[in-house]
């Protein structure tokens, strides 16, 4: 069993990750969860030289360096990569922008400005993350999958994915969407309401909508709650800004 300063190291290098694919599905990996929950108990408050001067954090999770032979584009002005996460060579870091412990960007992935990357969220290869992008960390109760965002996916500008939602290959998210396992998502290509909490089909092109409320005095003030909808599907050769743009008009 690894200490969790080698459970960290290998979370940055990408060999060990909080949640992997599998034939069955994605699985999370409770041991490198309870790890880094050791981490927060292991760690004491110390304060931080040079660039990150005025910072106050636990001693045993800085912020990471990157150096031009990591192949990681970290822009300046503000953004933050926080020991045990990984980012893939080629990955473009907007600021500013925030990528937490436990955290997995793979190759070819943009986080744009404003954007954040919670504890343990898994983010695919080729995928957009637009700027104010939400994901939700996800590290308690200790055997929930946190959020996972497939290879190629597109994400909108302000788009909330919280609660272990999980993004499937190619889906895009219009900006302002909000998933979560409070709020059930229609389908409208499948005429279906979909469960609480289930996955984003691959190649789901999801909208921001409404729904009107039931009760007899939402009724008489006209009130509706949000939901996301999905309004068509990608084919092979589709292109997400393309689909995106067709569904919003």
């Amino acid at each position: 069993m690894m200490n969790y300063e080698e459970v960290l190291d290998a979370l940055e290098e990408g060999t060990l990750r909080a949640a992997e694919p599998t034939e069955q599905g994605w699985k999370v990996n409770v041991e490198v969860k309870q790890a880094i929950l050791d981490s927060f108990k292991g760690g004491v408050n110390t304060s931080y030289e040079g660039i990150y001067e005025g910072f106050v954090d636990k001693h045993n999770l800085p912020p990471r360096y990157f150096s031009p032979e990591d192949g990681v584009r970290l822009v300046p002005g503000g953004s933050s990569v926080r020991r045990g996460a990984y980012v893939a060579p080629s990955v473009i870091i907007m600021p500013p922008a925030y990528i937490n412990v436990g955290a997995f960007v793979d190759e070819g992935s943009m986080v744009d400005s404003h954007a954040l990357v919670g504890s343990c969220a898994q983010v695919g290869k080729g995928v957009h993350l637009s700027a104010a992008v939400q994901l939700g960390g996800v590290l308690e109760p200790i055997g929930m999958n946190p959020v996972i965002i497939e290879d190629e996916c597109f994400i909108g500008a302000g788009a909330i994915i919280v609660e272990g939602i999980q993004v499937g290959t190619r889906a895009v998210i219009a900006p302002g969407v909000v998933l979560s396992k409070s709020i059930p998502v229609y389908d409208a290509v499948n005429e279906e309401i979909r469960p609480r909490g289930a996955e984003i089909p691959a190649g789901a092109v999801v909208i921001p909508g409404s729904r009107p409320m039931q009760t007899d005095w939402a009724k008489s003030m006209g009130l509706s709650m949000q939901c996301p909808i999905i309004v068509k599907y990608r084919d092979a050769s589709s292109d997400a800004s393309t689909e995106l743009e067709e569904a919003l008009r």
